[in-house]
Parts: structure tokens; C-alpha cells; sequence
């Protein structure tokens, strides 16, 4: 295959492109007090603002990834960055819940177009040495850029508006459509025609909607048994505030729905038609392996990152942005492993860097869990994000070649919607798990720690739990916000400053115990990660073989494909 030109000009777009999607993912954190206050957003209508982008993301990665294979990865691509930039314009001009939550909509089927076409017009685009510094580029933009957004969104926030946060993104995805168009040139899948599984595709954003529904929001709505304090409601339908949560109903759907899909993929593949994904991609032990190992890993990779931003805001007093800079040491760690990946390009294995970054990964979340405390500040935890980057860009970019490396490339927008789906599921996953340890911890230490106070001692233990309890539980559920609150509310309820202050601190140790032990359940992921990437490798027998297969069900004709 001949080599592109400009193939590195539109690798700067490509990397653009998916940098505009991951910063929007994560900016929203920063702004988010900013949004409520000007749109005044109800609880319910906060928490679909937040997860509505997430639930499209997630559930049309796979969809759109087959898509692109047939209709054409770079138009895919523009098409998906157009739609993004025009729904980034919609909510930064939102006046109410409504018009913010369709935008963020909006913003969820256009990412989810970005994603996985940029992975496979990557590796459509480079082939040999090249494609492993490609991929180091690729994965250490979105590990950097998982960092500088909070730094972005709080900078707009502070000194400009938070409408800019989205405004942003109209000179920004001009700009990229443009680069697309003049420097990456197009990719497609040319070997077989006829009608794209659109049962396939619609059973599969059930699927996997349902499920990351289930994963993120199972705390807020209960496990099994209804919260009632949190109910769930889309426009005028309400859940019942007694019996069976709808958690356990949506995972039962998505458990039908997999079913349903896994049979109706396997029916058309025997009948020799397209489908949404080839499951004989899982019979390239690349593929499998590698895919199992992302989800693993994407468990414990950015879990913790949910907790650092609060833990540096609430417990040390950083502002949005002062937080933000911090992280950037994530950033800096992240861009650096780019420079590594693409020197080592060659010189070291693909699965060898891989686990080389997620060791890192291992040690430095270790490392903050260790060290992380009250008094100790930012300062002690810079030098490990700055590793966990290093980590977080070997591993991401490098596994990403480890998965496609086999992939026939007619196949690559099936297999990058697939990775990115499993990828999103597993950081899902995590997420609920991780924010579960969090909050249950903090809420656990901070009871202990008030009850043990010396200067509760003068009141019986009965009252002192009742305290504890009274601070612990707003203290969690607000993820550490009520921290700043605590001494007023307790001097007007005539509890003395002094043990006010003690109060006052016992929550902000509690909260970074919480924040320690999401450290040390992170590692432990990792470390299953690890041992995941053991049965990484490729066995080109198996691929020949696979493909060999692949050739013989090829039709004869347009009408056989129909």
C-alpha cells in the first residue's frame, strides 16, 4: 500500500477532531455550577443534562463505526464534527432544561460518529513503524486531554461565561473540517455491498444504552429495591417510589436485547448479508484479548479521576481552574508518553509498551492512594499524575494497535466501534463501582472519625452518632461540597467554634479516606488489567485462518449481500 501524503498534516486534524469530543466530555464538570445556577435545573433535569451526552455516546459508537466502514470514515467523520459543532452552538444559546438536554443529545450522536472513525482512518492511513508512533499520537491526545478540559472549562467559566465552553467549538470545528478536507484523504470498505443491518444497529443502542444507564445511575436510583429520596422521571412519566427499582429492569433489557442480538447477527451472517459487527472479529485473538484487557483496564483508568477533581476542590480549597492546573500534570505526562511511544515505535513491542503503561498506571494510583491527605496538599500527588499520564498514554494508545493490529482493514470501523463501545462500558463500569467506594467510604470514615472526636467526649454516644450521621450523609451524597458548610451549621445549632472545626476537619479527613480507598479499589483493577494483557499477542495462523473463512462466504453478487 502506498503511503498517504500529508498523512501527518491530517493526523494533526484527525487528533484535533477527537480532542474537540473529549474536552466537551469533560468540561461540563468545571461549568456545571455555573449551568444550574443560570438555567436553574432541578435534580433530575442536572442529572440528564450529564448523563444524557454520555447514554447516545456510548450506545451509537458501534453503529456509527460500521457506518463509517460502508458510507466512508473521513465523511463519517466531518458529518459527525459538523453535527457536533452545531449542537455545542444549540446549548451554549440554551435558555432551559429542555433546549440544554436535546442539545446535549445532539452533541452524544455527533461524538459517537467522531470516536471510532478517527481510530480507523488512523489505522487505514499508516502502516508498519509509523502506524505505532500514530496511535502513541492518538492515544496520548485523549489521555491529555482528559486533563486540560477541567482546566478550559473552569478559565471560561471564571474570567468569560460558560456558554463559551460550548461556543468554543464553532471556530474550532470549522477549522478541523476544513484540515479534514484538504489533508486526510478517505476510507471505506469496498468488498461487499448491500443494505446496512439496521435491525442489528437499533437492537444495539438498547443494548448498550441500557446497560451504561444501569452502570452509572445504580447508586443514584438503588441497586434493586427504589431510593425514594431520587426518583426517577423522563418529562411526566414517574417511577413508582416503592418496589423494584427501574435499575434491575434496565439491565434485564439489556441482558434480552444481547441475546436478541448475538442471534440475529449470527442469522445474517449465515445467510451471508451485512451485519452491525462481524463476530468472527472475536475469533482474532488480538482482537479478544485486547478488548477484554481494554474494558479491564478502562475500569480502573479513569475512575479516579472522578474523585481527584472533587477531593482538590472540597477537601484542599482549590478553585475550578487551580484544580484544573493541577491535573495538567496528568497532561503533560500524557503528551510526554506520545514522544516515548512514537521513539520506542520498533524498538519495543506494542503488548510490552502496554504493560509497561499499565504498570504505571498500577503504581502511580497507588501512589496518590498512599499519600494522598489533608495536610499534604496538592504537591505530594503531582509527580504521580504526571506517571499515571505516561501510563495512561502507553497503554491507550499502544492497546489500540494491539486490538486493530489483525483486523482485516475492510472490518476497522466495526472493530474501533467495538473497542471504543467495550472501552466506554468498562470506564462506565468502573465509574459506578469506583463512585460507590467513594462515597460509602467517605461516609463510613467520617461517622468513625466525629465519633471519636475528644471534643464530643462531654455528650453521651447516641447524640454524638446522631452528629456524625447529620454530617456524613450530606457530606457524601454532596461529594464533598457540604464540607464548607459545616461550621455555620453547627454554631447556629450552638455546638462551640472549636468543635465546629474539629467536626469540620474529621469530614475532610473522612473525604480523603474515601478518596485513598478509590485509589487502592483503581489499583486493584489495574492490576487485574495486567494480568488480562498475559494472552496479548498475535497468532497469524489463526488470522490467516480467519481470513481465509472470511473469503470463502464473500458473495458472488450485490443481490446476494441484499
Amino acid at each position: 500500500m502506498s503511503k498517504t501524503p500529508n498523512r501527518w498534516i491530517g493526523l494533526l486534524f484527525i487528533s484535533l477532531a477527537i480532542s474537540l469530543v473529549i474536552i466537551d466530555g469533560t468540561i461540563v464538570n468545571t461549568i456545571f455550577p455555573s449551568v444550574i445556577a443560570d438555567l436553574k435545573l432541578s435534580s433530575t433535569e442536572v442529572q440528564w443534562v450529564q448523563e444524557s451526552y454520555v447514554l447516545v455516546f456510548a450506545s451509537l459508537l458501534l453503529v456509527w463505526g460500521t457506518i463509517g466502514d460502508r458510507i466512508g470514515r473521513r465523511k463519517l467523520l466531518i458529518i459527525g464534527i459538523l453535527i457536533f459543532t452545531l449542537a455545542s452552538i444549540w446549548a451554549g444559546f440554551s435558555t432551559d432544561a429542555s433546549t440544554m438536554i436535546l442539545a446535549r443529545i445532539a452533541q452524544g450522536v455527533g461524538g459517537a460518529m467522531v470516536l471510532p472513525t478517527t481510530l480507523s482512518l488512523v489505522n487505514a492511513t499508516f502502516q508498519g513503524k509509523e502506524r505505532g508512533i500514530a496511535f502513541a499520537v492518538w492515544g496520548s491526545t485523549i489521555g491529555g486531554m482528559v486533563a486540560v478540559g477541567p482546566v478550559l472549562g473552569g478559565w471560561l467559566a471564571t474570567d468569560f461565561d460558560w456558554r463559551w465552553a460550548f461556543n468554543i467549538n464553532a471556530p474550532l470545528g470549522l477549522i478541523i473540517i476544513i484540515g479534514l478536507l484538504i489533508f486526510a484523504t478517505e476510507s471505506k470498505q469496498t468488498q461487499r455491498e448491500g443494505r446496512i443491518d439496521w435491525v442489528g444497529a437499533g437492537i444495539s443502542v438498547i443494548m448498550f444504552s441500557t446497560l451504561v444507564f444501569g452502570l452509572i445511575e445504580g447508586r443514584a436510583y438503588g441497586w434493586w429495591n427504589v431510593n425514594p429520596a431520587n426518583q426517577f422521571a423522563i418529562g411526566d412519566f414517574k417511577w413508582p417510589t416503592t418496589g423494584i427499582s427501574v435499575i434491575p429492569v434496565s439491565l434485564a433489557i439489556f441482558v434480552i436485547s444481547t441475546v436478541l442480538f448475538v442471534l440475529w447477527e449470527r442469522s445474517r451472517e449465515k445467510a451471508q448479508k451485512n451485519v452491525i459487527l462481524d463476530l468472527g472479529l472475536f475469533g482474532i485473538s488480538s482482537f479478544r484479548n485486547g478488548s477484554i484487557a481494554a474494558g479491564i483496564i478502562s475500569m480502573g483508568e479513569f475512575g479516579l479521576l472522578f474523585a481527584i477533581p472533587l477531593w482538590l476542590q472540597n477537601v484542599q480549597g482549590l478553585s475550578a481552574i487551580s484544580s484544573g492546573l493541577v491535573l495538567l500534570w496528568l497532561a503533560g505526562g500524557a503528551f510526554l508518553a506520545s514522544a516515548v511511544g512514537g521513539a520506542l515505535s520498533g524498538k519495543l513491542s506494542a503488548t510490552n509498551a502496554v504493560r509497561i503503561g499499565v504498570f504505571l498506571e498500577l503504581i502511580a494510583v497507588a501512589g496518590i492512594a498512599f499519600i494522598a491527605s489533608t495536610s499534604g496538599g496538592w504537591q505530594g500527588i503531582a509527580p504521580f499524575l504526571a506517571i499515571y499520564g505516561i501510563g495512561i498514554g502507553l497503554a491507550t494508545a499502544q492497546l489500540t494497535g494491539v486490538i486493530m493490529v489483525d483486523v482485516p482493514m475492510e472490518k476497522t470501523g466495526q472493530a474501533s466501534g467495538s473497542q471504543s463501545t467495550v472501552r466506554q462500558i468498562g470506564s462506565a463500569l468502573g465509574i459506578a463501582v469506583l463512585g460507590t467506594v467513594l462515597f460509602t467510604s467517605t461516609q463510613a470514615s467520617i461517622e468513625t472519625r466525629i465519633v471519636d472526636l475528644p471534643g464530643l467526649s462531654v455528650v453521651d454516644e447516641p447524640t454524638r452518632q446522631i452528629i456524625a450521621e447529620q454530617i456524613a450523609g450530606p457530606v457524601a451524597d454532596s461529594a464533598g461540597a457540604a464540607i464548607i458548610a459545616i461550621p455555620q451549621f453547627l454554631t447556629s445549632q450552638g455546638m462551640p467554634q472549636d468543635v465546629a472545626n474539629q467536626v469540620t476537619v474529621a469530614a475532610a479527613d473522612g473525604f480523603t479516606d474515601g478518596m485513598k480507598a478509590t485509589g487502592w479499589a483503581a489499583a486493584f483493577f489495574l492490576l487485574l488489567g495486567l494480568a488480562s494483557t498475559y494472552n496479548l499477542g498475535t497468532k497469524s495462523k489463526e488470522v490467516a485462518g480467519v481470513r481465509k473463512t472470511r473469503a470463502k462466504a464473500k458473495p458472488e453478487t450485490k443481490a446476494d449481500a441484499e
